[in-house]
């Protein structure tokens, strides 16, 4: 095996890609090849690094150098200082890394130092396009010791034993899941994984397909050993075109070294995998959707029981899993249960994979133990709100789950305790906000998505659903009743308890959780038609200070639909009956004299 001085690691998650990162591959290639380097330095293109809103992210080992928000013309200089000269070029490091008295390493960084990764442990590390370096770092390991030393029971005992908890919705024991499908009664089984992520904002499979393909169809073929499993497919969304790609080659190559197909490793087990596009449907997240889906028909829940493990896909006996709890499997085998269940908390083992998006500093992938505060995943590791403004709530859960407010930030995260707040873990989506978000117009939003995304089957979610948005579009536009807050519950508790799937059954959420905690916002709208925190258009009022004002006119000559007027010396007042809330006054006053409330 040909050895290196230095090792280029860049990005080429799709975050990094759509900046522009295999470009700056290219330019690494091509510079290190006129420095005549090619024989020392090897560029490799790796999965995601996780912290997102700095790429395109190159990493430069032994010294895991971190240079962050790269662009291609960076590169001839780069080459020259750092790979020829064995300078660092500090002006393009990540600077929480430049330390006065030397240059951190991205271990040290704040984002990472607090993680623990199992799921992510070979993101952006290895090429994910290569199984020999999968294999370097133990792949298939786990694999060969389940076919030549365990049998199907014993690898279910393993996983029971770890307590490891499926990743993608409530929490299911994914050992008890494994043992019922071994149990049950069938000719052919099936061994499923969902890679539909259809949540807004979650990211967390996507970054694992890309960058770690090979320990998701190491899973699943452990966990068609175990539950007497022969075929399995992945269902992926089509949106996904890197995932897709990179799932696509690792397969081949997989089958190519005898790791899939017949006789597997010279045994007596057969098992092959196979890829199915989705079209994007939120709805075929549900396992029955999900299995309709694969089969060609429209994806649509069906009423459970028989659940999948006694009759799924075409009628067979089906285990479904997701991409983060596949990719737990392998280090589960590898390392023990007793490992893995000494992560987390007494009843959520392990680590659990979390995308933070929104009024955050440090957008990106978090793996931390369970049990680990939100305080510390959005301040310590995200770096707190941008702009010094202050944290308001977190969503967790996508669409499915409910709205944490800044008073339950210490809480440990774990199953149990973000459905006692009205929330839930769902696939790890978290979405933070901020002192300018109003909380009624989040709830709006997530209802409007589900609302969107029911198929329609049941009346339950496909009306339900829609009375609630209605109500909230009313509150919004100033046009709220008293009596609307009472609705909103009443028809929440009717349709979580009446809906057929698990998107209507926990469509209120959002709704719910907002009412809890920020039930004074909602009063505001209704009560006082005011929104506190200035964001529904239709409750704002655009007022000119007359302390303030300079009577200079440019307000006036902004306004779209002439609703400012005003003399000479005099300070301009505003229509507000004509007043069309567009801001464009605000925005252009150099004075400062127009505030919005």
């Amino acid at each position: 095996m040909k050895m290196y001085r230095s090792h280029v690691m860049i990005c080429r998650g799709t975050g990094c890609s759509s900046s522009n990162s295999e470009q700056i591959a290219k330019n690494f290639e091509e510079q290190i090849k006129l420095h005549g380097l090619n024989e020392e330095v090897i560029v490799e293109r790796t999965g995601c690094f996780g912290l997102c809103a700095l790429g395109p992210i190159v990493i430069i080992y032994p010294e895991a150098s971190f240079y962050s928000l790269v662009k291609p013309e960076d590169i001839e200089e780069i080459v020259k200082e750092h790979l020829v000269k064995g300078r660092v070029v500090k002006r393009l490091l990540y600077a929480e890394t430049v330390a006065e008295d030397r240059i951190k390493s991205i271990n040290e960084v704040n984002f990472y130092k607090k993680q623990h990764r199992v799921a992510l442990r070979n993101c952006g590390v290895i090429n994910p396009e290569n199984i020999d370096e999968y294999i370097a770092f133990d792949g298939y390991k786990a694999l060969s010791r389940c076919l030549t030393e365990l049998k199907p029971e014993e690898v279910i005992d393993i996983i029971k034993r770890s307590g490891l908890r499926g990743r993608g919705g409530a929490g299911f024991s994914t050992g008890m899941k494994w043992e019922f499908t071994a149990k049950a009664q069938g000719d052919i089984k099936y061994v499923c994984c969902n890679a539909d992520e259809g949540d807004p904002g979650a990211f967390m499979d996507r970054s694992v397909l890309e960058g770690d393909p090979h320990s998701v169809l190491e899973a699943m073929t452990i966990a068609g050993y175990a539950v007497g499993g022969s075929q399995g497919y992945i269902y992926v969304r089509a949106e996904y075109p890197i995932a897709v790609k990179r799932l696509g080659i690792a397969i081949n190559q997989a089958r190519a070294y005898g790791l899939l197909g017949k006789n597997i490793l010279g045994t007596d087990f057969s098992f092959d995998i196979e890829l199915r596009l989705g079209a994007g449907a939120f709805v075929c997240g549900e396992e029955t959707a999900l299995l309709a889906s694969i089969e060609g028909q429209r994806g649509m829940p069906r009423p459970r029981p028989p659940f999948p493990a006694v009759k799924g896909l075409f009628g067979k006996p089906t285990l479904l899993n997701n991409v983060e709890t596949y990719a737990n499997i392998c280090q589960i085998i590898n390392n023990g249960p007793e490992w893995f269940a000494s992560m987390g908390t007494e009843k959520s083992k392990g680590t659990k994979v979390f995308a933070l998006g929104g009024k955050i500093n440090h957008t990106g992938l978090v793996e931390v133990p369970m049990g680990t505060t939100m305080r510390e995943i959005i301040h310590e590791i995200g770096g707190g709100c941008p702009n010094g403004k202050a944290f308001k709530a977190a969503q967790t859960g996508g669409p499915s789950g409910g709205c944490i407010p800044a008073s339950k930030l210490d809480v440990p995260i774990d199953y149990d305790n973000l459905t006692a707040l009205g929330s839930m873990m769902g696939s790890g989506g978290l979405i933070v906000m901020d002192e300018d978000n109003c909380m009624v117009d989040i709830a709006k939003f997530f209802l409007e998505f589900t609302v969107d995304e029911s198929c329609g089957k049941c009346t339950p979610c496909r009306e339900g659903t829609k009375r609630m948005y209605e109500i909230l579009e009313r509150i919004t536009k100033g046009k709220g009743e008293e009596g609307d807050i009472a609705k909103l519950e009443t028809l929440a508790k009717n349709i979580k308890n009446s809906a057929l799937c698990a998107l209507g059954q926990t469509a209120p959420n959002p709704v719910l959780s907002t009412l809890r905690y920020f039930r004074d916002e909602y009063e505001a709208h209704i009560r006082e038609k005011r929104c506190p925190a200035g964001v529904c258009q239709a409750l704002l009022q655009y007022k000119i200070s007359e302390e303030k004002c300079k009577a200079c006119g440019i307000c006036a000559k902004q306004c779209p639909v002439s609703a400012i007027s005003g003399k000479p010396k005099t300070p301009y007042v505003i229509d507000q009956e004509k007043c069309i809330k567009c801001g464009a006054c605000m925005e252009k006053c150099p004075f400062k004299a127009i505030s919005r409330g």
